[in-house]
Formats: structure tokens, sequence, C-alpha cells
């Protein structure tokens, strides 16, 4: 059986020349026949150099580099596409996604699950983040279609047909969380202690986690869509309510003086509601928007593997 390890790499020049001797070493004491897959996702460093060292040193090491930086969800997408494995691990290069639990994956694997995935602890974060984070999961499992588990990322192994079936999913907005819980499968999950990065900085800023997080909520689901028409109905029926009261109030005591403070509140409350309405179908409409124009997900500017330099047109993998 052949293994496909798919590192996404974005400036990586730190960290690159030890994540592949671990992960190499961990391979060779699994006696495990393997390719390495890296994607450089447009870095700015000298990992494309050292990817291509590395290449012409060991036939085993194949690598795809982008144009410029088109994310992490494009780089995933990309190793997977050129990964020939019979099954495919999926893991940072910072170290922080441990080579020694490859072999666990494996032993899952051949149990019968196609998908085993490593759910990390939060030991060792901040206790806001922590809390934020069990928040934003028990909200968002309540309006999407399918389950997202906290501490679940992904360094997990995928078969061949967990794999094919992620390709069939051609969508521009790729929210990889939800791809991997949407195709199903036999899933087991086990879990590992949080380590911290070697080498570098996170590229996750608090608002590229922000804006992730929002993906998560709309790029399953409509619920936010028909919130919107219940929570109009439920103000068209509070001011019926409260149109009913002022007539009857009148009929019986005669004509008040409305008040102004009370009439400035209800037309801003209504305006704020109303524009982020407005703002909600907007997200809705720039995703459909991104999805009409069918643009690839990445362009390669170099690669090993002796693919072509585009991706395949829509529906390609499913004539295959």
């Amino acid at each position: 059986m052949l293994i496909s390890i798919v590192v996404p790499c974005f400036d990586e020049e730190e960290i690159i020349a030890r994540f592949h001797a671990h992960v190499t070493e961990e391979l060779g004491r699994l006696a495990a026949d393997f390719e390495l897959v890296y994607v450089d996702d447009g870095s700015r460093d000298r990992t494309l150099e050292l990817l291509q060292e590395r290449a012409a040193a060991d036939p085993r090491v194949r690598y795809v580099s982008f144009s410029r930086n088109f994310g992490k969800e494009a780089a995933m997408l990309a190793g997977l596409r050129h990964a020939t494995g019979d099954a495919v691990v999926l893991m940072d290069a910072d170290l922080q996604h441990p080579p020694r639990l490859v072999g666990r994956m494996l032993d899952l694997h051949a149990d019968g699950y196609d998908q085993v995935v490593a759910r990390r602890t939060r030991e060792g974060d901040r206790v806001t983040r922590t809390l934020l984070a069990r928040a934003y999961y028990r909200v968002v499992n309540r309006l999407v279609d399918v389950e997202l588990l906290d501490g679940v990322g992904d360094f997990r192994l995928l078969s061949r047909r967990a794999v094919d079936a992620v390709l069939e999913l051609t969508e521009y907005n790729r929210f990889s969380k939800g791809i991997f819980a949407w195709i199903g499968f036999p899933t087991t999950t086990f879990e590992y202690q949080n380590e911290t990065r070697e080498q570098g900085r996170s590229k996750w800023t608090f608002r590229k986690l922000l804006n992730y997080g929002l993906d998560g909520l709309l790029s399953f689901n409509d619920k936010p869509l028909r919130a919107a028409l219940y929570l109009g109905f439920l103000l068209l029926s509070t001011a019926f309510l409260y149109a009913a009261w002022i007539v009857g109030d009148a009929l019986l005591n005669g004509v008040d003086t409305p008040g102004y403070v009370t009439l400035l509140v209800a037309v801003t409350a209504l305006a704020g509601v109303q524009m982020v309405m407005l703002g909600l179908i907007g997200e809705y409409v720039g995703r459909i928007y991104y999805e009409v124009k069918r643009r690839p997900h990445f362009l390669v500017k170099a690669a090993n593997t002796g693919v072509p330099s585009t991706e395949p047109s829509p529906g390609e993998f499913s004539r295959r």
C-alpha cells in the first residue's frame, strides 16, 4: 500500500528540513511505501528552493508550487489532486501535527476506517480562546447540516475512495472541515495532546480565524436566511400588536403625544436589523458570484509531478 503525505507550506524555510527528517524517519520505521507531496502556497522565502533540493535527492518527494498565495484550502486541494497513494495523510509542516501519530492512523485505517481523524486537546491554549471555540462549535452545530467537532482540524488520514469523494466537490468557497464531515464514510477519531509550533509564527490571525468561522457557518446551510425570514415575521407581528395597542389606548384614553425617544430607538433598531439581513444576503450572493465565475482554485508555476499546470475542468473527476 502506498501512503501519500500531503503537506501545505507557506514560508516554512525555518522548519521544513526538520519536518522532513521527522516524517521520513517515522515512515521508515513503519517500513511503509510512501510519497511526500509538498504544496508551496506562494511562499516568499526559500521554501520552494528547499523543496526542489529534496525532490532532486529523493524520488519519493514531489512538490507543487503555486503562482501566488491561494490559501491553505487551495493547497490541500492541490495536494489531494496530486497524491497517488492508497491512503493520504494531511498534515502541517510546523510539527504541530506529530509524525509519530501516522502509524496509529494506519493501524486504524487497517481496521476499515476511511477517515482517521486526530483530535487535539486544548491544553495550553488561552482560556478565552478555548471558551470562544467551544461557544462557536456549540452554535454552529445547531445551524449547519453536518457535525463539526471542536479540536478536529485537517490532520487526518483519508482512504482513496474518501479522497475521490472530496475531489468530486468542486465548489470554489471551500470549507474542508465541513467537506470531510459531509462525505461521510466510516470515521474514527482519537485525541492527542496539543503541541507548540517549533519555529516561526502561526499564519492564522484573529481576522483569518473569524473569516474561517464565518465560512463554516455559511458554507453548509441556508438557515441564516431562514432565520432572517422568521425575524421579519416576528417584527411584523410585533408592529401589528403595537399598532393595535396604540389604537386601543387612543380610543380609551385619547390621543397622547408620542415619545421621541421610543420612536428613535425603534427606527434605529429596525435599521440595524435591516443592515444585518442585507449583509447576510450579500454574503450568500457573493458566494454565488464566485461560484459562477468558475475560476480555478489555484495556478501552478512549478511542479515535478508530471501533471498539467492548470486544474481539471469541473466534472472531470466524475467522468473518470
